[in-house]
């Protein structure tokens, strides 16, 4: 997991930041992303793809990743944002964001797709880089815990839609939900969600 890591060192950079998104493809809430700078030659057995891990590891390692690395950032793109801009556009100023909000200025960005950030700053795309980089890994790890925990204080808003356990996706009950309830604030409008659930609805009732 350290692979990318080395390279870029060993091509002269120093602050090495890995950058992931959580949120894309959800119905509501906003798009996460995170950066986190680890140390150098920085390993952990447990740091993965946050979409392999457990709830209860995803939030241990979290703290782990908060205490160990030497600079974290968040960036947040609202579901007006996404609506306005799209979600692509909207997940990479994310990105831009959370380097941004970064205490230590990085030289190097390793950023998990095939999408460069917006930023005068030499970086590397990787595919599936959440499963290859543990700079980018801590930061899926960090996205992903940000965003859960931002889903569930719109729980508290909006409960009719449980978006404490759904996390804004997609789900049957989300979109009973939106039927009976139309949509809130955080929903977003340019996913075609009421199209989406009419066509659902009318294959249960074929």
């Amino acid at each position: 997991m350290n692979f990318f890591e080395e390279r870029a060192r060993q091509r002269g950079f120093c602050l090495i930041a890995g950058i992931d998104e959580a949120g894309r493809g959800p119905l509501a809430g906003p798009v996460v992303a995170a950066a986190v700078v680890l140390p150098d030659r920085y390993t952990h057995p447990d740091i993965d793809d946050s979409k392999r891990l457990s709830v209860r590891c995803r939030e241990r390692l979290f703290e782990t990743i908060r205490a160990d690395a030497l600079a974290v950032g968040i960036g947040v793109m609202d579901a007006r944002a996404i609506d306005e801009l799209n979600i692509l556009r909207a997940t990479l100023l994310a990105m831009r964001e959370a380097v941004a909000d970064l205490r230590l200025v990085p030289d190097y960005l390793l950023v998990d797709g095939n999408r460069r950030v917006p930023l005068d700053i030499p970086q590397e795309t990787i595919i599936k880089g959440d499963g290859q980089s543990v700079s980018i890994a801590a930061a899926s790890i960090v996205a992903k815990v940000s965003r859960d925990r931002i889903m569930e204080i719109y729980h508290r808003q909006f409960p009719y839609y449980n978006f404490f356990k759904n996390k804004g996706y997609g789900t049957a009950e989300h979109r009973r939900a939106i039927r009976e309830h139309g949509l809130c604030k955080i929903h977003r409008r340019s996913f075609h969600i009421k199209e989406k659930i009419q066509k659902n609805y009318e294959l249960i009732l074929q």
